[in-house]
Order: structure tokens, then sequence, then C-alpha cells
């Protein structure tokens, strides 16, 4: 079974898909360790680990990024790839494309272009493309990025990933969308999983299953919870002088021989 056959599998099982975000290989490592199915990327994560702000970074080194943590776990990868870095179905195509030679099972494509969201039309084209050049070989999860933009409109939100659907999207994703409401009234719209972003407001794994959600990702908020402990104990010494972060069980799981091996 392939990567990408493993990722469509795990959309379909008995329980929600929980996707945490990975910035490095050492995270997507530990992230495998502790039990987790599959990883994604995340934009925010991969470009502050390179002293980058989100969007920062281009293709070429968006689908490195990918690879390499593809290739150091043995669980599915699905990468964050923005806009697919084009404005026009034949470049999203093209990236889509290149993805394919990476080892990820999974790819995703927004309809926000950096500046502004795509009209509706275009955005389906664009979503139509990226299916068409990922095949059966990569997992497409089409976002609509309304919410997370500042554009409260879930009719809108809804009618996008409706198309989305019907452009051949495997997976269907809103980030932004918040209450049961909102989340339960995009599930029972769509016939493809939902993903949804771990938020304030936004309920519990038990909650969103129930709901009907099938995936749930946390996107950079692991990544900068790490930072936001390193500044922490790094404040610690600088203005304390002390060590209290030198606690000799802090990290000893996490950096476990299982997750980082030797050979």
């Amino acid at each position: 079974m392939t990567q990408a056959e493993k990722f469509r599998e795990l959309h379909r099982g008995a329980e929600v898909l929980l996707l945490p975000n990975a910035w490095d290989v050492g995270s997507a490592r530990i992230l495998q360790h502790l039990g987790f199915r599959a990883v994604a990327t995340t934009s925010g994560g991969a470009a502050a680990a390179r002293g980058r702000l989100d969007g920062a970074l281009g293709r070429d080194a968006v689908l490195a990024h990918g690879a390499e943590l593809a290739a150091a776990v043995d669980v599915p990868v699905s990468a964050d790839l923005e806009n697919c870095f084009a404005d026009e179905p034949e470049g999203v195509a093209e990236t889509v494309r290149r993805a394919l030679t990476t080892g990820l099972a999974g790819v995703s494509v927004e309809d926000w272009s950096g500046s502004e969201i795509y009209d509706p039309a275009l955005a389906a084209e664009r979503v139509r493309a990226a299916v068409a050049a990922a095949g059966q070989d990569l997992v497409v999860t089409a976002r609509a990025e309304n919410h997370i933009r500042g554009v409260a409109d879930l009719a809108d939100t809804i009618a996008r990933l409706q198309s989305y659907q019907q452009a051949g999207a495997d997976v269907v994703y809103a980030p932004g969308i918040r209450g049961r409401e909102q989340i339960r009234a995009v599930v029972e719209a769509v016939d493809v999983p939902v993903n949804v972003l771990a938020l304030p407001e936004v309920p519990p794994v038990p909650e969103l299953a129930a709901l009907g959600v099938r995936r749930i990702s946390v996107g950079g908020a692991f990544a900068f919870a790490a930072y936001q402990a390193m500044a922490d104990v790094a404040e610690e010494l600088r203005t304390r002088g002390t060590y209290g972060f030198l606690d000799p069980a802090a990290g000893g799981a996490a950096l476990a021989r299982e997750s980082f091996p030797t050979g």
C-alpha cells in the first residue's frame, strides 16, 4: 500500500484522524514516536524554522521541506502548499506534479492568493487542476480561506467547499470555522471528509468526531508553542540568571532513541 493509499484510508477509519503539523525532521519523528498515524507540514512553522514569516518560503524550499519530512518518518505526510505558488490552474498543476516526486502522501491547495480570495469559478478550476495532476498518488485537500482571512461568510464558504468537492477534492477544509453550528453546517453540506483547525472555541476532539469531522489539524500551533517555551526559558536565564529549565526529566521522552535513532 502506498503512502497516499494509507493516508486516504485513515480518513475512513473508525476514529477521527488527528493530523499534527510538524515543522522539521525532529518534530516529525517525535510525533510519529508518540503514535500519530500521519503528520502534516505547516507553512508558518517551516518558515519560522528558517527565521522567516509565514508565506516567505518559495516553491522549491517548500517542496524540499516536504520531501525531507516524508523521508524521515514512516507515516504519511501531507504538505501545506499554500496556494500552490500559482494563480492560474496550470501553475497549480505544475506544483502538484512536482510534489509527486517527493514521497508526500497529500497536498493542500488554498483559495487565497496572498492578498485576496480567488473568484469562486477560478478557485474551483484550480482545485480541478490539482486533482487531475495528483491522480490517485496524492490526497488533495482543498481549502476555503474565508474565515481565517476575516471573511465571515459561511454561505460562501460552504458553496466553495461544495464546488471543490465537485472538482474532485478528497478532503475539504475551512480553517477558521469555530462553533458547533458552523462546523455541523459544513460537515452536513459535503460528502467528503472535513478537516477542522484546532482553535479557541473549537469543540474538543470527541465532540468534533460526534459532529462528523474526519480530520483535525493544528496548523503552526505546536511550532509556536515550542518557540514560546524556548523564549520563556531563555528569558529566565537572561533576566533572573537561574537554571530552572535544567530539569533532567524534561525532554527525555521526546528525545528518546525511538524517535531519534542513532543509525
